[in-house]
């Protein structure tokens, strides 16, 4: 695979976490009470065992695993290094001076995404929790306001080195999966292709896929995880509802 490719679906799996809650939320109102069918959705469940809610057909959880000796600790002093890290980008200026990019700066979004290629690139070797491969800000009157960070993991490393990053006790990682796109450019077909297709569609099986026309990705890109190092809470700061459309957290 060449890096054009890559960082294209790079770019692809960022859109889908800074865009889908906000496209999603529209889709459901406009689909009204209908309901996919099996063939759509593969007769699969949104709610694993794991005890990680999955709020759509197209996300992929990392399972809960039962906390050690140990895990709060880990997350706890991560949290704090990363929160030390980025406090000179509350001021969203100085992550753009330092190579940080605003991801579709003109679309409405829950949350922005300033995104760090060469982070990315190192996150997809090894794991510094002081380089995560986005900042996450909110849009205020006069510019950004951060509130956290996005960390990305190669798609097949295993939960066991996924946990070796983050406790998996405290976090729940994520992947964008089984997802159907009109033929074209992927950035511009992830979203308002009605009801059936895009992240926030409701086909989620190839053979649905390919009788709407639609081209199927299995996995759009790797693994994710939030981190929001300023709220009180472990479970706030590693909330995976807070990107989706209902989600909520504290402003600061």
């Amino acid at each position: 695979m060449s890096r054009k490719v890559i960082v294209m679906l790079f770019v692809v799996a960022v859109v889908a976490a800074s865009l889908g809650v906000v496209f999603s939320q529209g889709a459901r109102k406009s689909a009204g009470a209908a309901k996919p069918s099996r063939a759509e959705t593969g007769g699969a469940s949104s709610a694993p065992s794991s005890g990680h809610a999955v709020p759509e057909p197209h996300m992929k959880m990392t399972g809960a695993r039962a906390p050690r000796p140990g895990d709060h600790k880990r997350a706890e002093a991560l949290a704090d290094r990363a929160r030390a890290a980025i406090e000179k980008y509350r001021d969203y200026r100085v992550a753009l001076r330092d190579g940080y990019q605003i991801l579709l700066p003109g679309v409405p979004q829950k949350m922005y995404h300033f995104n760090n290629a060469r982070h990315y690139w190192e996150a997809e070797r090894g794991f510094d929790p002081t380089h995560p491969t986005s900042l996450l800000y909110e849009k205020t009157a006069d510019g950004y306001r951060l509130i956290g960070v996005m960390y990305t993991a190669a798609a097949d490393l295993t939960e066991d080195e996924l946990d070796e990053r983050i406790p998996l006790s405290v976090a729940a990682w994520h992947q964008h999966v089984n997802v159907c796109l009109p033929e074209g450019d992927p950035l511009e077909n992830l979203f308002g292709n009605g009801t059936r297709l895009g992240l926030d569609g409701s086909i989620s099986t190839e053979s649905a896929c390919r009788e709407a026309g639609g081209r199927f990705y299995p996995r759009l890109f790797g693994w994710m995880v939030h981190l929001y190092p300023y709220e009180r809470t472990a479970r706030e700061m590693w909330s995976v509802e807070r990107q989706m459309a209902d989600g909520s957290g504290h402003a600061h």
